[in-house]
């Protein structure tokens, strides 16, 4: 996969604008399984034609440009999407700025613009709810009027869905995700994602309180606003060990020290390892409680010593 940060440098790949693309536009946060049959769809087309594979995504994402007060929180940050990115067959990532110009296009304009001008489309895939240009005036029958005209193709994806134990399908979205995980419900938000939701952060330098009380943790940067879901957890981390390493992690504003931003804190199991600088991946494996303010250190200390102990016995050490 190979990223390209805006419009202005589609001039770096011309040789696959000369023959054309196959491309679909979405915010793919989460990149859950709704995600996937659509990326899925867009990399079978282009092998068919011999064209290369394209993702147009926004930063920031157009519902933060135009109402950041009503964005909902994002289960991934822009280094966890493109890492994601990277562990599929997308030739292309288009990371296109989201701005007052760019959100002013109308839906000819953008057409014209962006898709023949900027990438040369031939084929696009899209999903059944897509809607594009100023005011959202542009939707699927535009484009494929336009395309009939241009000379490009349109495919809209069905609502993608999955069992469940009411004997019906459960639409896939980001939407459904964060109400999962907000229950919390790691089990149905997994279903729903295709795979266990985790972050990923580097390991930054704290207040090092953990190691004053015996535990002490990874502080990690998750480069987030908000966080999706808060509260204790048994975790597992990636990217220090040959094998997941396992782990407790608070995950929230660290409430008992007066924290204000969001963090991560790990301490991890039979581990006295310096990871300062380094990028790990931490996956939730099981809701312990929710995050809670404690009157002094001591009740704080009792606490992550029984949170860590319910941890110790879900992983059977």
């Amino acid at each position: 996969m190979q990223l390209i940060r805006g419009l202005h440098n589609l001039d770096l790949v011309k040789q696959a604008r000369s023959k054309g693309c196959v491309l679909t536009i979405g915010n793919f946060d989460g990149l859950h399984l709704g995600h996937q049959q659509v990326l899925q769809a867009v990399i079978s087309e282009a092998k068919k034609r011999n064209l290369p594979s394209v993702v147009m995504m926004f930063e920031p994402l157009p519902i933060e440009f135009f109402a950041p007060n009503q964005a909902p929180v994002r289960l991934m940050n822009l280094r966890e999407k493109l890492q994601a990115f990277q562990t599929t067959d997308i030739d292309y990532v288009l990371l296109v700025r989201f701005n007052a110009k760019f959100a002013g296009l109308s839906a000819q304009q953008f057409v014209e613009q962006v898709l023949l001008d900027g990438l040369n489309v031939k084929h696009l895939v899209v999903g059944d709810d897509f809607r594009f240009g100023k005011q959202r005036k542009g939707d699927f029958a535009y484009l494929n009027q336009q395309g009939q005209q241009h000379g490009f193709s349109v495919t809209d994806m069905p609502t993608y869905g999955v069992e469940c134990s009411e004997n019906f399908r459960h639409r896939v979205s980001s939407t459904r995700v964060r109400a999962a995980l907000a229950k919390p419900d790691l089990d149905e938000a997994q279903d729903l994602l295709g795979k266990p939701f985790k972050f990923n952060g580097r390991v930054i330098h704290g207040q090092k309180l953990g190691r004053t009380i015996g535990f002490p943790t990874l502080n990690l940067n998750p480069k987030r606003l908000q966080m999706p879901v808060m509260g204790v957890y048994a975790v597992t981390v990636d990217g220090i060990a040959e094998q997941p390493w396992p782990g407790v992690a608070n995950l929230g504003l660290r409430p008992t020290v007066d924290g204000v931003r969001p963090s991560i804190e790990v301490h991890l199991f039979n581990w006295n390892q310096d990871l300062y600088g380094k990028h790990v991946d931490v996956t939730l494996e099981k809701h312990i409680r929710p995050e809670m303010k404690f009157d002094g250190l001591e009740m704080l200390k009792n606490q992550i010593q029984l949170d860590a102990e319910t941890a110790k016995q879900f992983f059977n050490i």
